[in-house]
């Protein structure tokens, strides 16, 4: 692989990740359950 298909890979990557994040994000009881499960461990 060269590193012009390294750049564009991790690039794509990055993109998929914050899409995912900014998904879960527009779901409000997603984030409440995830918020909850975080808290019941402390």
């Amino acid at each position: 692989m060269t590193r012009t298909h390294r750049k564009w890979l991790a690039g794509a990557v990055a993109l998929l990740v914050l899409l995912a994040v900014f998904g879960m994000y527009a779901q409000p009881d997603f984030m409440l359950s995830l918020a909850d499960q975080l808290w019941s461990c402390f």
